[in-house]
């Protein structure tokens, strides 16, 4: 594979690489130039694993022998760019902790119908801003079993390369895609046998215990943004409003922490 020393940060075969610490600039320019980026050797042998296809990579002297190590594993034959932290630190615009970062092709996302063809429990990201908790939630979901993931157009993308590495790459192993309308794509989820759920603070609310002592074949659980949860039309629309018992005088979690929460209740096998 071939290895490309670098030695100026302007260098115009790295501008996948420029300014990655921009959130607004890469979530328009990424998935437009139809890349994301895996960050440390843990998430690129995910994606790897996952199908997924290396446009090269950008390391440091130190990676070297554990990256062409794990590419040989994968048959892969991108171009490497080796340059020192004086020549990375400046063109990504932090220092690269994990060793190195990728910059990967994005895959073609399925059709909700085929996500949720085979699918008994999935879980709806509404309108998060938080990469962080985007990523989180995919760990969580890959922890617990959950089947898909269905984002809404708003929601940040999963494939930021702060969602990839918060949700240690779980993102390339629970099947996702974004949905086209919402709250309107409910109603497929509902016409293929779901029972929607919505987690709110509403007062017609029901305990997660008694939705899983009684718990739907086919279950989607509907997850708001931080700050003011789920939009007042996807509560109208879900046919569950499910709230989390809590003590203390608590009234809420963190989404990440709340869907933890859901799917490790929910999960299959748990007794009545």
């Amino acid at each position: 594979m071939p290895v490309i020393l670098i030695a100026d940060k302007d260098d115009p075969r790295l501008t996948d690489y420029t300014q990655l610490t921009d959130i607004g600039l890469r979530s328009i320019r990424e998935p437009a130039e139809g890349l994301y980026m895996a960050e440390s050797v843990t998430v690129l042998e995910r994606a790897l694993q996952g199908g997924h296809q290396i446009r090269s990579v950008l390391t440091s002297a130190r990676w070297l022998p554990k990256l062409t190590e794990l590419l040989a594993q994968f048959e892969a034959d991108p171009p490497i760019y080796l340059g020192t932290d004086e020549v990375i630190t400046p063109l990504t615009g932090f220092k690269v902790h994990r060793g190195i970062i990728a910059a990967m092709h994005r895959p073609i996302l399925p059709s909700v119908a085929n996500l949720i063809a085979n699918a008994n429990r999935v879980a709806v990201l509404e309108d998060l801003v938080d990469h962080t908790n985007v990523g989180a939630i995919f760990r969580s979901a890959a922890a617990f079993g959950v089947d898909a993931v269905l984002v809404t157009p708003r929601c940040a993308d999963p494939l930021y390369r702060r969602a990839v590495r918060v949700s240690m790459g779980t993102v390339f192993q629970v099947p996702w895609t974004r949905l086209e309308t919402w709250p309107g794509g409910m109603r497929e989820l509902q016409e293929a046998g779901f029972v929607v759920a919505a987690l709110t603070l509403a007062e017609n609310a029901i305990s997660i215990d008694d939705l899983t002592a009684a718990p739907p074949g086919r279950l989607a659980l509907l997850f708001g943004a931080e700050g003011h949860g789920l939009l007042p039309a996807t509560q109208v629309e879900a046919d569950l409003a499910v709230t989390i018992p809590m003590a203390w005088g608590v009234d809420s979690l963190n989404v990440a922490a709340a869907s933890a929460v859901a799917f490790f209740a929910t999960r299959p096998g748990v007794p009545a």
